[in-house]
């Protein structure tokens, strides 16, 4: 049974008498033309090996499936997984893995699966955990060419937006360091099953081959960067200062600045990805 609108899926959630988990953030996809939009977004073809997180009762699968070579889905709630081998039986290209993501050893994968080759993922993302998912993807290092996912709306404008504005902050410059984000759609509540309150959008993140910002200490640009704005309206000497884990003084916070011309009083917010990484490597040096 193709999935993807009202009707399929409410049958598939009566049959197995399917109760949503509020724990797992789960919100299924009933509009096929954003399905369709998803699959084109992340130019999934007959080469690629797609990793889903969190596929549900399997709609986008059957869509990845029918698209890419091979799909591994992975599915943290125990209650779906008999629910996906129903859904998925027609497809001999799909592998299913109960497991929470952030465990799971996504780099053993890639190399058993895509022999360490890139690979592409797609997902529905619950909104509670997008940020841990996204950021452990891209500072594992594991070979990824994209990410294309389905996140809450503000989630996505943060992840695109630049220096001053009110949704720039440490996401923003960590998906920025990582990749080229894009906006591919806007979608509202009513495309949902339960709604959730809020609007979503999908986005792809192209990751970079080779990141455009050159640091000596990626580690300490992510602690600087943090620091900034965990306390937004403080200037950045005072928020690098009062950070736990960074052993600068003020003086030296200082001297960098006076370095890059920028003055005593700047704040986070105010810097570019760019600055933020001359800053590292002087205070890395």
């Amino acid at each position: 049974m193709k999935l993807g609108n009202p009707k399929n899926t409410i049958e598939v959630i009566q049959k197995y008498d399917f109760d949503f988990q509020k724990k797992f953030g789960q919100n299924f996809l009933i509009d096929e033309r954003v399905l369709e939009k998803i699959i084109s977004a992340a130019e999934v073809n007959k080469d690629d090996f797609v990793l889903e997180i969190g596929p549900g009762i399997g709609t986008m699968t059957q869509y990845l499936a029918e698209n890419a070579r091979e799909v591994m889905a992975v599915e943290i709630d125990k209650n779906l997984i008999p629910i996906l081998s129903d859904t998925l039986s027609a497809y001999d290209n799909v592998s299913i893995l109960n497991a929470d993501i952030l465990k799971v050893d996504i780099a053993k994968i890639v190399e058993e699966k895509n022999g360490g080759k890139p690979v592409k993922v797609v997902a529905n993302l619950p909104y509670y955990i997008t940020t841990p998912i996204i950021m452990g993807l891209f500072e594992s290092h594991v070979p990824i060419d994209s990410i294309t996912v389905m996140v809450q709306k503000e989630v996505a404008d943060r992840m695109q937006s630049g220096p001053g504005t009110k949704d720039y902050g440490a996401l923003s410059l960590a998906v920025q360091y990582y990749a080229e984000p894009y906006v591919v759609a806007n979608v509202p509540p009513n495309c949902f099953m339960p709604r959730p309150k809020v609007g979503s959008a999908v986005i792809r993140l192209t990751k970079y081959k080779d990141a455009p910002i050159k640091v000596t200490n990626e580690k300490l640009l992510f602690q600087l960067i943090r620091a900034s704005f965990n306390q937004r309206r403080k200037t950045l000497q005072n928020g690098i200062k009062n950070f736990g884990g960074l052993n600068f003084s003020k003086e030296q916070v200082a001297q960098a600045l006076e370095e890059m011309e920028l003055p005593a009083s700047v704040r986070g917010e105010a810097l570019t990805l760019e600055q933020f990484a001359q800053l590292s490597n002087i205070l890395d040096r």
